[in-house]
């Protein structure tokens, strides 16, 4: 293991992405995402504070977050620690379970082997593209996983809008090329009250509709990091104000600051281009 911190990334494919990261002191900052985050720790012991506790993880010892929990990361050692995470819209989870509440894991960390056994089979040739078979596989090995540990959330949608019409909004959010998207939009795409909306689209997918349309914007720009844009291209690419309004969400979401984060994809690969 390297003794430089790094991060390695493959490309999203669909609602997934899969992550492997190594960390010495300081990783993260606070920060919450729309998506699960599934993972375990590879090597050391990783440290993050969750739901108001400090956690702690050690070798092979399986980590799940729920969508919109604040959280952040740092290493429990001077060795540092290693991991790899899968993060994964809670919609896709949902579908694989049949839809309904999404399952809550009230423990973050645990001694899980048929969910470490799914996540490292998961990582089957990364970093590389992730086909739809295997995606489909990777999410229905996880969601199963879960289960058995898991609750489901109390949310409770009044009226209980059809499923279709939650898909249709997140297709409209999916497509859209900049943060434009306004609660008039989807109403009009799904024929729904905005705020039944809303409370049925967090029950179904984890999270607000606003945080799932900045969400997608933001992995955009991650993937521009990765190719070598400049940020205030993405910034404007991705229909944030300026750089700076960009930031603020970037590290918001993720943790760190987009220069950090693309300074982290270079060490990995230091043949990457560090335009950004």
């Amino acid at each position: 293991m390297s003794a430089a911190d790094y991060i390695v990334i493959d490309e999203p494919a669909a609602g997934l992405q899969r992550l492997r990261a190594r960390f010495r002191g300081h990783a993260y900052d606070a920060h919450r995402h729309e998506t699960y985050a599934i993972g375990l720790t590879e090597a050391g012991i990783q440290g993050f504070r969750y739901r108001g506790v400090e956690q702690r993880s050690t070798p092979y010892q399986t980590i799940v977050l729920h969508p919109d929990e604040v959280h952040d990361g740092h290493a429990g050692t001077a060795e540092g620690f290693a991991y790899r995470m899968i993060y994964i819209d809670a919609g896709l989870i949902s579908d694989a379970l049949g839809g309904g509440h999404l399952p809550f894991v009230p423990d973050a960390v645990s001694e899980d082997p048929p969910l470490a056994a799914a996540i490292n089979q998961a990582f089957d040739g990364f970093p590389g593209r992730i086909g739809t078979l295997e995606r489909a596989a990777i999410v229905t090995s996880l969601a199963d996983a879960l289960l058995p540990r898991a609750r489901p959330t109390t949310d409770r949608v009044r009226g209980n809008p059809p499923t279709a019409a939650l898909v249709r909004a997140r297709e409209v959010l999916d497509a859209a090329p900049d943060l434009s998207v306004t609660a008039e939009d989807l109403e009009i795409a799904t024929g729904i009250d905005r705020y039944a909306f809303a409370r049925a689209f967090r029950a179904r997918f984890g999270t607000s509709p606003h945080r799932y349309l900045v969400g997608r914007r933001l992995m955009a720009v991650k993937a521009g990091i990765a190719a070598g844009s400049t940020l205030a291209d993405l910034a404007a690419g991705a229909g944030f104000a300026d750089q700076a309004h960009m930031t603020r969400h970037f590290k918001a979401r993720f943790g760190i600051t987009p220069g950090r984060y693309a300074r982290l994809l270079h060490s990995a690969n230091p043949k990457a281009s560090s335009r950004a």
